[in-house]
């Protein structure tokens, strides 16, 4: 993501350096990103960093390194701030600590769900696709092969839906859009087939106004499932060159003079969706 993340500034134009101002902004005096309340949040902070990353910035390591030590080895986090924690360490280019790298791996492994792929919490029977992409991204971050990947395969197959889609968990009817996209992207990275009518799914999802929907009932399509479906459709193989103009109108259509928002109710602009639409641009380019 973030290799495509980094073709941005070609969309951007002008606009990278004021998108790099924004980014500056997000900043608290501890180390950490603002979250939408303007306080410092570990799942924020590695998405301020990857922005850095995409638009080749040098991030404020000396402020963000001691704000990174406080959460020591991570070990009392749980699976979305033990993931954050490895993202933030591996965007900062500095190398991940030893105790960092083996800590999550234990995390990870301790949330192993019976159907092979990962929950949010220990003992799972069923996994969590978005645990799973989590998993994948930490041991790619490490540097270390996940252990017993081929098992990860099935879990996914048990989250397809009856539409076509893949929702999070097991049982559920119809598919989302970024759940589908993290599927793609999960069996692409295990080198395992993507079924042939996904990359026409995640086209179904196009909203007449450009962008995507969340899923076939949402009544507006948002940025993340932008960003996420065109990053399927690219890593399964599907051409999405009928749609560039129509999602690059819907971003300029989301962005306010300094970021971008989620969604045209929305008004608050952060660094999550400021990531989002740098990988959407991206893909765009």
């Amino acid at each position: 993501m973030l290799q495509v993340a980094r073709l941005a500034p070609s969309r951007l134009d002008e606009a990278t350096e004021v998108v790099g101002t924004f980014l500056d902004s997000q900043w608290n005096p501890d180390g950490g990103a603002n979250d939408r309340s303007g306080k410092s949040d570990l799942y924020y902070t590695p998405f301020l960093l990857e922005c850095y990353v995409a638009l080749r910035k040098e991030p404020p390591v000396e402020h963000v390194v001691p704000y990174l030590e406080g959460f020591g080895n991570g070990a009392d986090l749980d699976v979305v701030h033990a993931a954050s924690l490895i993202r933030s360490w591996a965007a900062l280019g500095h190398g991940i600590p030893a105790a960092v790298a083996d800590s999550a791996a234990a995390l990870f492994e301790a949330r192993r769900s019976a159907d092979g792929g990962f929950g949010v919490e220990p003992d799972g029977e069923h996994g969590s696709l978005y645990a799973a992409f989590l998993a994948l991204g930490a041991y790619q971050d490490i540097g270390r092969p996940m252990p017993q990947a081929e098992r990860l395969g099935a879990s996914i197959a048990r989250s397809r839906c009856k539409d076509g889609g893949y929702a999070d968990s097991f049982g559920l009817e119809l598919g989302t859009t970024p759940t589908t996209a993290a599927a793609a992207a999960l069996l692409r990275h295990l080198d395992q087939p993507v079924p042939a009518d996904v990359g026409p799914w995640l086209l179904s999802q196009l909203h007449p106004s450009g962008g995507f929907l969340a899923m076939p009932e949402a009544p507006l399509p948002d940025l993340l499932s932008t960003a996420t479906a065109l990053h399927a459709l690219s890593v399964s193989g599907t051409s999405f060159g009928s749609v560039r103009e129509s999602c690059l109108d819907f971003l300029d259509s989301l962005w306010t003079g300094t970021a971008f928002v989620s969604t045209w109710d929305d008004d608050d602009v952060d660094c999550e969706y400021a990531f989002y639409a740098l990988l959407a641009l991206g893909h765009l380019a």
